[in-house]
């Protein structure tokens, strides 16, 4: 279980459902999640923040990269997340010695 609670969920319109988002409601996380398209009431969502969302599917772009991480062979939560800090640790060295 995390430490503390989210503030906010970040989706993508494939998790834009009420039922999702009364269950945020009711826990007190924003939900960042724009409407489907055929939604007839449009719904609000901050845009600014809808846009850090790119960023964190880019990073798991590059980590993908890595097959460890792409299939999850590690049945441990510890050993994923161990080789999820090594890729990033080999993924932050290209930009150290870049620059």
């Amino acid at each position: 279980m995390p430490e503390r609670e989210p503030v906010a969920l970040l989706a993508d319109k494939g998790y834009d459902a009420d039922a999702i988002r009364a269950d945020l409601a009711q826990r007190k996380i924003k939900a960042v999640i724009p409407g489907r398209s055929n939604r007839r009431v449009k719904i609000e969502y901050d845009r600014a923040l809808y846009k850090q969302r790119n960023r964190i599917e880019r990073m798991f772009g590059h980590l993908k990269i890595n097959r460890a991480i792409a299939t999850r062979y590690d049945q441990l939560a510890n050993s994923f997340l161990g080789m999820v800090h090594l890729a990033t640790a080999r993924y932050w060295l290209k930009f150290v010695h870049a620059a």
